[in-house]
């Protein structure tokens, strides 16, 4: 199977466990596991192929893709229980999904236009679109505002890609070095709380105040 299939793959079905462990969390039925592992699985990989044009999109072409999500949330349902903490689990398979996806969105948006800025938003698009989705739909704090390094960690995973392979590197070297640095990045800011300089320090004031 080629790299960029295995990446494919283990995108959807790490973000489809995400979003069952977000189910999870909210104590959802089962039927709830699979439409959460679904929307995060296929979630970014369907914004990247809508922007890219390449429609019907990756998961109408290939069903498999949803049979893999469908298969995810069963697996969660059945082990959730057995977990410490599921949040944790959640947050470190999202930055394995993330590196993922950032590899696969990046090589998709170099091969249908060949720019490497299109490169860089289609991986952090499809690395970061399907969390936001789960997180939006659970309820729960979205990731994507999480104080720790997120977006930057897909657009440097997406970076080192498109930089390899303007270099000729293989593919296979390419895609790992992007996504080790992508994971590296992402699983530095959980471990040790990395962050960016942030704008203005003062908090943003309740719109009753203001009006």
């Amino acid at each position: 199977m080629p790299i960029l299939e295995i990446l494919d793959y283990a995108g959807v079905a790490v973000f489809a466990a995400t979003g069952a462990l977000s189910a999870s969390r909210k104590q959802l039925d089962i039927i709830g596991y699979i439409f959460l592992a679904s929307i995060t699985g296929i979630g970014g990989g369907t914004l990247r192929d809508v922007i890219l044009g390449a429609t019907p999109v990756f998961w109408v072409v290939n069903p498999i893709y949803l049979v893999v999500c469908g298969c995810a949330g069963l697996l969660v349902f059945f082990s959730a229980h057995l977990m410490e903490s599921r949040y944790r689990y959640l947050l470190w398979l999202d930055a394995i999904g993330l590196a993922s996806y950032s590899v696969m969105g990046a090589a998709k948006g170099l091969a249908a236009t060949g720019s490497p800025i299109v490169a860089l938003v289609t991986g952090m698009l499809t690395a970061t679109f399907g969390g936001i989705l789960r997180d939006m739909l659970a309820g729960e704090p979205s990731v994507l505002l999480r104080p720790e390094i997120y977006v930057t960690a897909a657009l440097a995973g997406a970076g080192v890609f498109t930089a390899a392979t303007y270099f000729a590197a293989p593919l296979l070297v390419a895609s790992t070095l992007g996504v080790v640095t992508a994971f590296a990045v992402r699983g530095g800011a959980l471990k040790y709380g990395w962050t960016l300089p942030t704008g203005d320090p003062r908090p943003g004031r309740h719109p009753n105040d203001v009006m």
